[in-house]
């Protein structure tokens, strides 16, 4: 029996960004295409149709000609106002997002989501509620915790592995150049605040749902936030202020009595194996998860290490961990989650990480800036619905 195929059309707001393009259009939407659609299980096919959405028409019509797509517009109203568009999606710069999204929830759209959802947890609630209050389907990226590396972390975490978890340790980021020698890597808004930039802006929303999926809700934050690098050359090689925060060093309480500790930047150089890594401990085991491989030691095989100085090490401490099989294969993490957002909107599947989730991002952002600014722990209040 031939599959029924069912088209979704999907407006894609920042198509033209790196994010927007790589990982969402090409690597997720057209993904699904290009294997026959995401098959639903109930003898139909859905179909994902883009339509792009973005300022620059030039822009757009090349990604449009470049995958031979039909649909593509400058104005996000007319796209909102179509009654073929069921679902929205936003992979705009930060400063644009509240607004963008908060159209598309008055027009009736089921509404996808880059984070953070919005610069501020007072917008990011209001989000959230309106979304809940339509009646409307809603979901927020949160790609971490498909990676691979990750995804077998918690494997690790839900087979009992560590025992009671002590800490969570994590290293995250490279050097960013500054733009005047060589070209800047990121774009220069990431590193003015008055355009939404900033670190704890951008990474903190990451942080409270890897943290919060795998070992416990964030109870409380102290955190330290700086910019390293306070002048910068932008895309046109013109120098700017930095006036936004280059590195933060977080400590978060967890519920349950874990303690993490991750370090964020974008003026490190990279000594580890990948550019994010996390290190859990527990009372059973340890382990160290990156953004594709997992080591682990367990209790029975954790050496006994002395302190001295005087001699130089004659073990190799890396060689004494065992990776962690892969047993499946994994797709691509935007993609994944992709998939399980359009069955949620078409099937009404569960789905968890929705604006509510989004706005606890949010909130540990804000609350981490504020920790920074006044030099103190600060307790975080939880979200509910």
């Amino acid at each position: 029996m031939t599959p029924t195929r069912k088209t979704v059309r999907i407006a894609v707001n920042g198509v033209t960004g790196r994010m927007g393009y790589r990982q969402h259009l090409v690597r997720s939407l057209l993904a699904l295409r290009d294997q026959g659609g995401l098959d639903l299980g109930d003898g139909r096919v859905l179909w994902p149709e883009p339509v792009l959405v973005g300022r620059r028409e030039s822009a757009l019509r090349a990604v449009a000609e470049r995958h031979g797509l039909d649909h593509w517009s400058t104005d996000l109203d007319a796209v909102l106002s179509d009654d073929r568009v069921e679902i929205y999606f936003d992979s705009q710069v930060t400063a644009a997002r509240e607004a963008a999204l908060a159209r598309a929830i008055a027009a009736g759209k089921h509404v996808y989501t880059e984070k953070p959802v919005s610069t501020g947890l007072a917008g990011a609630l209001r989000l959230a509620r309106d979304a809940r209050d339509a009646g409307i389907k809603h979901g927020v990226v949160q790609d971490k915790i498909f990676l691979p590396g990750l995804l077998k972390l918690k494997r690790l975490v839900d087979g009992g592995f560590f025992g009671r978890i002590l800490s969570v340790r994590g290293e995250f980021g490279y050097w960013v150049f500054e733009g005047d020698w060589q070209r800047a890597q990121r774009p220069s808004w990431n590193y003015r605040a008055e355009d939404g930039g900033g670190i704890v802006v951008d990474m903190f929303p990451h942080w409270e749902y890897v943290l919060h999926e795998l070992f416990g809700r964030v109870t409380s934050v102290q955190a330290l936030a700086t910019t390293h690098l306070p002048q910068r050359w932008d895309e046109s090689g013109k120098p700017y202020d930095a006036t936004a925060d280059d590195a933060a060093y977080g400590i978060f309480q967890l519920a349950g009595g874990a303690v993490a500790q991750i370090n964020s930047s974008w003026a490190v150089r990279v000594h580890r194996d990948e550019l994010v890594e996390f290190q859990v401990d527990g009372t059973e085991g340890s382990a160290v998860a990156g953004l594709r491989e997992c080591r682990a030691q367990h209790r029975s095989a954790t050496p006994k290490p002395v302190w001295n100085p005087d001699l130089p090490a004659t073990e190799s401490f890396r060689a004494q961990w065992q990776p962690v099989p892969d047993n499946e294969e994994f797709d691509n993490g935007f993609k994944a989650q992709w998939e399980l957002f359009l069955r949620h909107v078409v099937l009404g599947t569960p789905f968890p990480w929705d604006l509510f989730a989004g706005a606890r991002g949010v909130q540990l952002a804000e609350l981490g800036l504020r920790s920074s600014a006044e030099g103190r722990r600060i307790e975080v209040p939880e979200i509910a619905p």
